[in-house]
């Protein structure tokens, strides 16, 4: 008897919804919007979230990073005060790496310049490849792998030999007749190199491309690109995830020592590891989801406030529909359920559609910014009981009023 009256109610309730389409479809579309508001934005920033931690992470979660200078994150108005310290002398970063024994692989690189161009022939890339001076270890560190050639040798390194390794995108710019790369000689600026080297595509993300690198033996840097009180930097992988802390701690003290750092005196160099920037911009980005929630909420507080008027109306216009259940025998808590579940119906409806939006929006985002398909099944269970306990309240008040109406003059009502 109780399974029949929850069947009855359903199939009234869809009957009743089925009779005013054109309301229904439109309070379905005000829940919607709510929902896609806050399922869109969030997994929109949930995209952001992946792709940060994806690129900056690229290095391996066993990888740190000493520079003389703290990372600056920029965001809107607002940016953390950037630390700075005396340069790392390429003599300072060649004793770390000789001394430091600790099992892994260490290498020393240093940025030559951002607006390089590079010539083959007649073809030449715009003048924003990025050119860095590294040393025969700093492919196993930075995350990169080659796809065709090799890695410096020691000896090309020690010598500043004129080769390089260059990225993807660099070859499609230059090498437009599908020439092999390895062998050839290119330009970059004044000087000629032989291309002993590809690396593999990695693609771009949020606007920058790794693709857009050409990497030179560090000496060849330091006689070619050199400037006054240039800094180089040093990156550190621990063979073992579980020794990266033992690891660090054991860099810091030999390069205090290095830097003559005063004991009880902070350290005069950064070490970075290489999911800190991910995680500094992440937390950011806790701004823009709690505003992204709270535009969603208000929306799906006008979506109940309009849900609860549509319900007030149906109970009005149905007012003859009540009298005569109630004449044959309906009670109060059949005729509130009967709207409840109504009120449920259109609610699941409208966060359904909304879900699917939100999707699919906030992936298009994750799309433009180079970020994986996001289903965030967090935000659509959300979804899901946000729509519900919406639609609970906003139904429960023209449910109620609904079961109170007095049947004789329910019967009268015109």
């Amino acid at each position: 008897m109780k399974n029949t009256l929850i069947i009855e109610n359903f199939r009234i309730s869809l009957n009743s919804i089925r009779s005013h389409l054109l309301r229904t479809i439109l309070t379905i579309l005000i829940i919607s919007f709510g929902i896609m508001a806050l399922v869109g934005i969030l997994t929109a920033t949930d995209s952001i979230k992946y792709s940060l931690t994806k690129n900056f992470s690229m290095m391996g979660s066993s990888t740190f990073t000493i520079r003389n200078r703290s990372m600056q994150i920029h965001m809107g108005d607002q940016s953390n005060k950037q630390k700075l310290y005396e340069a790392i002398s390429f003599k300072q970063a060649s004793e770390f790496r000789e001394k430091f024994l600790f099992p892994g692989y260490t290498s020393v690189f240093v940025g030559a310049t951002g607006t390089a161009t590079i010539k083959f022939k007649s073809n030449k890339t715009n003048p924003n490849v990025r050119v860095m001076g590294t040393d025969e270890n700093y492919i196993y560190t930075s995350g990169d792998e080659i796809e065709k050639g090799r890695v410096f040798t020691s000896d090309e390194v020690n010598y500043g030999s004129g080769v390089c390794i260059v990225g993807s995108e660099v070859v499609k710019n230059i090498f437009k007749n599908k020439e092999d790369p390895i062998g050839q000689v290119i330009s970059i600026g004044p000087g000629k190199y032989k291309v002993v080297g590809v690396l593999k595509e990695k693609g771009s993300s949020m606007g920058f491309s790794g693709d857009r690198s050409c990497y030179v033996p560090l000496t060849n840097v330091r006689a070619r690109f050199s400037r006054p009180n240039m800094s180089f930097s040093i990156n550190v992988m621990a063979k073992k995830q579980e020794q990266l802390d033992a690891c660090i701690g054991e860099a810091t003290g030999l390069f205090r020592t290095i830097r003559q750092d005063v004991a009880g005196s902070d350290n005069t160099f950064e070490i970075t590891k290489s999911d800190n920037i991910a995680k500094m911009l992440i937390e950011n980005i806790k701004y823009v989801t709690l505003a992204a929630t709270i535009i969603g909420l208000i929306t799906l507080a006008g979506a109940a406030i309009g849900l609860m008027n549509i319900m007030l109306v149906s109970v009005t216009e149905r007012t003859r529909e009540i009298g005569i259940r109630k004449a044959i025998g309906a009670t109060k808590r059949v005729i509130r359920n009967q709207f409840l579940v109504e009120a449920i119906v259109i609610g699941q409806l409208g966060g359904l559609l909304g879900i699917f939006l939100g999707i699919m929006i906030g992936n298009v985002i994750s799309l433009l910014i180079g970020s994986a398909f996001i289903v965030p099944w967090v935000w659509i269970i959300t979804g899901v009981i946000l729509c519900f306990i919406v639609a609970l309240i906003s139904g429960i008040i023209p449910a109620q009023k609904a079961a109170n109406l007095d049947p004789i003059e329910s019967l009268r009502y015109e």
